[in-house]
């Protein structure tokens, strides 16, 4: 269940905030008239993301459970990494292209500019999610960990809104693209495991096959490996805020003297 509630938890976050963003420059900028654009762009992505988690949950043979698995390690790693790059300057750089595709001359154009973006922005986040998803699917309390995850993203979203000089932003995304990471390493392996499975490792497939099957999801140490990551998570979050605090007291010592 914890797993496909923290990665709803932190795709339905980021989704949430780019469409707040979003709406958020367009108002401020006077710019209301492009909001359907931005609503009809996220209807888009949902039904594309629903439609690749659908056509995912169809493909049951072992190879292409293997490769979709290591394409999904690949695409998370370097989406949490470009995240972690570019976070400081998120807010800046979607405004720098919004202030671009919106005042267009053509009122079209500027109407299929804010479309196209808000569609790539958001569908990124739910791909990478369906992507991430087909590799839990079948935990037991699956549908449970998506809905309590969507709905916490949600919460989130909210509290950013009405209280966002609380919410440090930078750490959301921070601890939980570490947890992202850890689970791709348990997605290498299950992914391992399915190739060695269809049989496409040559004469070391059986072995392997039994080597990995304990480190799945659903296998004896890839349980265990779940509760590892949530740990790991939480310690290095309680490092994080104690060292925040820390510097801000120095900070006020500081400024006192």
């Amino acid at each position: 269940m914890f797993t496909p509630l923290m990665i709803l938890f932190r795709e339905g976050f980021e989704s949430f905030l780019t469409v707040a963003i979003i709406l958020t420059y367009l108002r401020k900028t006077g710019r209301d008239w492009l909001r359907p654009a931005v609503y009809w762009a996220v209807a888009f992505s949902i039904a594309a993301s629903v439609g690749l988690g659908l056509l995912l949950a169809s493909v049951n043979k072992p190879l292409w459970e293997g490769v979709l698995g290591l394409v999904a390690a690949l695409l998370v790693a370097s989406f949490v990494v470009q995240v972690w790059r570019t976070a400081p300057t998120l807010k800046r750089d979607m405004e720098v292209r919004l202030n671009e595709y919106s005042s267009n001359s053509s009122r079209l154009l500027a109407i299929g500019g804010v479309f196209l973006f808000t569609l790539f922005m958001v569908t990124r986040e739910g791909m990478e999610a369906a992507l991430m998803l087909i590799q839990v699917r079948n935990n037991k309390q699956f549908m449970l960990g998506s809905a309590v995850g969507l709905g916490a993203a949600a919460l989130m979203s909210w509290a950013w809104a009405h209280f966002g000089h609380r919410v440090n932003v930078k750490r959301f995304f921070q601890v939980t693209g570490f947890f992202l990471l850890l689970f791709t390493v348990q997605i290498a392996f299950y992914s391992i495991h399915e190739l060695s499975e269809a049989d496409v490792l040559g004469p070391m497939s059986e072995a392997i096959h039994a080597a990995t099957e304990p480190y799945g999801p659903e296998g004896l140490y890839g349980k265990w490996f779940s509760l590892l990551m949530v740990g790991a998570c939480g310690a290095w979050l309680v490092g994080a805020t104690m060292k925040d605090r820390i510097n801000r007291g120095r900070l006020e010592t500081v400024s006192i003297r």
